[in-house]
């Protein structure tokens, strides 16, 4: 519907890896540090804007348009003009001075709520982003190369990361200090001595001592001198920016939990999983609970054979708790469904390119694969790696240094770090869309790349999807229509039972009996007592008050809504809501049973 020229303007103020047969970064990157260059600095992007975009439903009318917009007025201070239909028949508004990015969130999540609205957003402005000023930034083609690269100029426009955790499943990391200012407390969750190489077992220091090993052991002929893994991926996902050092994270403002599972001779899948589990939240015996969980799971790391149920297992616990699993597709050259974790379900795999935008001659590929970023090409030029944060030492802890890698563990922590761009722009997102996003604002490859995936990860492109997701479209679909079904039925007598749980508590089980729309008694069938007229007031809650718990959710952007209806009459059946992922014990279920009428 077009926007009634009959409403009159309103003045508005709104208060608004790895088994011994893993893979880890190919070892042909270079130990040199690249002479230092200082990247050009352009206008950063405004936080604000002084427009919005709201479609109304064509069912809407004037007189409903109107109330929503007088609802929305408040002290005549701040006057807004309606500048004009768009062509996708939206409505845009402009006032006279901008909003901050709160009173918008505040505004549209209302407007949004609105039975006449159906859909509400900023009309952002769009400049180019500030680039960072870090000295090797230069070097970092894989994040601005025009042809080659992710496109992550116009992902900064939008998400800088703050606010977002990424887990690092791997050797655990140095204080690098073009890194330590991003990093949060982590776990060493390695249980074998020989591997863990520190003298200790499980503990709260996930500082890598090195994983090098002698000719003899590893089922190694030669030397290996220490990979420093764990902290070359993190850097690539939040080096600190703008800092005068070294290089810049792809999501810069986000902070890393390190998590040690890999020493020397790689690291077993139990511990692996430990990781996993521990990352988000979870409780580990042995072990304290992880006070920051990471919404993203990086895990550069992977061995050949199938997807173990102990991995998968845990897999699926991290998505249970929101967490996107980012893995790397291998090194192999090879058909990445022999593979694991790439071939495990629910996971985003991750194929390299090289310097040229095609398929690497080392990444793995095949229908496992999901996409693609770069993963650099050290054996066209050190300089077509990836350079990310490293440490000097060949065998024991040195100096900090930078170092350009290749290998799909380098690709991985792009995926990895545009998905906490996307998380911090829209922390509603669940694992399933944030794959679902990716995936579609690919663009071509520029070179051959035989499957891999859905095409080049394309970060500016991924944010902004990410943004302007209608993360609970279907959502509020089902909760309309099944709100309609309910409410046209016109049930004011009934009885039901109703199981509730709140966070981890025992779960409740009443049986309410509701008369005129009010709950008049209630059972607690755990001892079939009535419950007293206080507790009654304080747990008694009608069919309709139960739809008021969805749209609350709704409303709120909670991290998960989950909800099944009555197929004839309407009611919700089940409801499970969970406010933040990050917030251990916030959530709650309701299944609703042996509902009669009276």
């Amino acid at each position: 519907m077009l926007f009634p020229q009959s409403i009159s303007v309103l003045a508005l103020t709104v208060a608004l890896g790895l088994s011994s047969s893993a893979f880890a970064a190919d070892n042909n990157g270079e130990r040199s540090n690249p002479k230092e260059t200082k990247a050009a600095e352009t206008t950063p992007a405004p936080v604000d804007t002084d427009q919005l975009i709201v479609r109304f439903k064509e069912t809407a009318s004037v007189e409903g348009i109107d109330r929503v917009l007088t609802q929305l007025s408040g002290q005549q201070v701040d006057r807004v003009q309606h500048v004009r239909t768009t062509e996708q028949k939206s409505d845009v508004f402009k006032w006279e001075r901008r909003k901050s990015r709160d009173q918008l969130k505040n505004m549209t999540e209302w407007l949004k709520s609105q039975p006449e609205v159906e859909y509400a957003e900023p009309d952002l402005i769009m400049t180019t982003a500030a680039l960072p000023t870090d000295p090797n930034f230069s070097y970092q083609w894989s994040f601005t190369d025009a042809v080659t690269g992710i496109n992550a100029e116009n992902a900064w426009s939008l998400s800088t990361g703050q606010g977002s955790v990424v887990a690092v499943i791997d050797t655990g990391y140095r204080p690098h200090a073009d890194l330590v200012g991003n990093l949060l407390p982590g776990y060493d969750l390695i249980n074998t001595l020989s591997v863990a190489a520190d003298g200790t077992g499980r503990d709260a220091d996930a500082s890598d001592p090195g994983d090098y090993y002698l000719a003899g052991e590893c089922g190694g002929t030669t030397d290996r001198n220490s990979s420093w893994h764990g902290t070359h991926v993190a850097g690539t996902i939040a080096a600190v920016a703008n800092n005068g050092l070294g290089v810049a994270g792809l999501a810069y403002n986000a902070k890393v939990v390190p998590v040690r599972v890999l020493g020397k001779c790689g690291g077993y899948t139990s511990d692996i999983a430990d990781g996993m589990v521990w990352a988000v939240g979870n409780a580990v015996s042995g072990t304290t609970i992880n006070a920051n969980p990471a919404r993203v799971l990086n895990l550069s790391l992977g061995g050949s054979g199938s997807c173990s149920i102990t991995t998968q297992n845990a897999i699926n616990t991290a998505r249970s708790k929101g967490a996107v699993v980012v893995v790397a597709a291998g090194n192999s050259n090879a058909d990445a469904s022999g593979f694991s974790p790439a071939n495990c379900a629910g996971v985003i795999t991750v194929a390299a390119t090289a310097r040229d935008g095609g398929r690497a001659r080392y990444s793995n590929f095949g229908v496992n694969v999901d996409l693609a970023a770069p993963g650099g090409s050290t054996y066209t030029g050190s300089a077509d790696g990836i350079i990310s944060t490293l440490n000097a030492g060949t065998r024991l802890p040195d100096a900090d240094n930078y170092v350009f890698y290749q290998g799909t563990s380098m690709a991985t922590p792009h995926v990895a770090g545009t998905a906490a761009l996307m998380l911090a722009a829209n922390p509603a997102l669940n694992p399933d869309q944030v794959e679902s996003l990716l995936k579609a604002s690919t663009r071509a490859f520029p070179n051959v790349c035989t499957s891999c995936g859905a095409g080049l990860l394309d970060a500016g492109n991924a944010v902004q999807q990410a943004a302007s997701f209608d993360t609970y479209g279907a959502v509020k679909t089902d909760y309309a229509a099944n709100k309609a079904l309910w409410t046209t039925a016109n049930i004011l007598n009934y009885s039901y039972v109703l199981d509730q749980q709140m966070g981890t508590s025992t779960v409740q089980r009443y049986k309410f009996t509701v008369k005129n729309g009010v709950v008049v008694s209630g059972v607690n069938l755990a001892n079939n007592r009535a419950l007293s007229t206080k507790d009654l007031a304080a747990k008694g809650k009608t069919i309709n008050q139960l739809f008021t718990v969805i749209e609350q959710a709704i409303v709120g952007v909670y991290a998960d809504i989950r909800v099944t209806y009555a197929a004839t009459m309407g009611y919700p059946v089940t409801i499970a809501v969970d406010p933040k992922w990050s917030v251990t014990g916030d959530q709650s279920s309701y299944k609703v049973s042996s509902f009669t009428r009276l």
